[in-house]
């Protein structure tokens, strides 16, 4: 997409104001919305290269516009701002499809090499799934590239799109040890401090998700002291 669009759904306008002029950089053109209503029917309108919104705004919340981009099988970048950094607002967040949050008061440089960071993977990403195999197949688990679903023994599992973006990854590379900094670098595209713990949260997540046992994981293994390792069983239905 060489003609880049970010749309901003921010209700404080100064705030809105400030993203437009730092995330120009970014792109061909910012557009801004100030009402949830309003925000999603842009959203939904054409596709963009990131979106950048606000989980309290007037008439639909954050939340509300992040499910339904995504119930509409719409992977765009989106990047969540909250005024609260309860564990409870992010889990949402992610969980509902954001790919990324920060919270008020954020520096807007942070902001806009999230951004950055954001649209880079996803363009990697459809470069990716152009020649990736469409389907991998392991004991049970099925990941389709092109529809971007799994299935556990024949059931579709619902995952976020971080969740599956993380699956996907472990399972092009069975039998790989990757620790937290490489997976957020390959998966989140960032690998800043003390982000260790948003690949803790989304693995937990993943695991009650695809394991039977999460506390006996039969897929992705904890390798202590290491990180993380993805297990190719094509013998574990022999046990």
């Amino acid at each position: 997409m060489s003609n880049k669009q970010i749309l901003v759904i921010e209700d404080e306008y100064d705030i809105a104001q400030l993203l437009k002029i730092h995330l120009a950089d970014l792109c061909d053109q910012v557009t801004l919305v100030h009402d949830g209503e309003q925000g999603l029917k842009q959203a939904l309108s054409r596709p963009w290269s990131a979106i950048v919104l606000d989980l309290k705004l007037p008439n639909l919340d954050g939340l509300e516009i992040c499910r339904r981009i995504r119930s509409q099988a719409n992977y765009v970048p989106i990047l969540m701002l909250t005024a609260k950094s309860t564990e409870l607002d992010r889990v949402l967040g992610l969980e509902m499809g954001a790919d990324d949050y920060l919270t008020k008061p954020f520096s807007v440089l942070e902001l806009t090499a999230r951004v950055k960071a954001l649209m880079r993977r996803f363009d990697a990403s459809l470069a990716y799934h152009e020649t990736a195999c469409p389907a991998l197949q392991y004991d049970g688990l099925e990941i389709s590239s092109d529809e971007r679903t799994v299935k556990v023994d024949g059931e579709e599992i619902n995952l976020t799109a971080k969740e599956f973006d993380l699956l996907h990854f472990f399972a092009s590379h069975p039998d790989k040890v990757f620790n937290r900094s490489q997976l957020l670098d390959q998966v989140w595209g960032y690998g800043h401090d003390g982000y260790e713990h948003t690949v803790n949260s989304h693995m937990n997540r993943l695991r009650t998700k695809i394991e039977s046992d999460s506390h006996n994981p039969k897929y992705i293994k904890t390798i202590w002291g290491v990180g993380y390792k993805f297990i190719a069983a094509h013998h574990a239905a022999h046990h």
